[in-house]
């Protein structure tokens, strides 16, 4: 799977949360919840998409480590890479 096909597929999951943010403007280097203004449910039920989508399991103490796009997508190929 390619770095834009991860990409596509966790911005999918994001628009499926947040139906009004707009995904190009967010910062990749920054929180997530904060630039969305997501709650916690919320944010479980974005992990939730990003595992149907990917097919890649993601323990909670991983969590974290999905706080922004960077980080998401720097977890992501490492876990769709091994």
């Amino acid at each position: 799977m390619t770095d834009e096909q991860i990409r596509q597929a966790v911005l999918q999951a994001l628009q499926d949360i947040a139906p009004e943010a707009e995904p190009d403007s967010l910062d990749p280097a920054l929180n997530l919840r904060d630039q969305l203004d997501i709650d916690s449910m919320d944010f479980l039920n974005f992990v939730i998409a990003v595992h149907e989508a990917l097919q890649v399991e993601i323990p909670e103490t991983d969590y974290p480590r999905l706080s922004s796009l960077d980080g998401c997508l720097a977890y992501l190929k490492g876990k769709l890479a091994a």
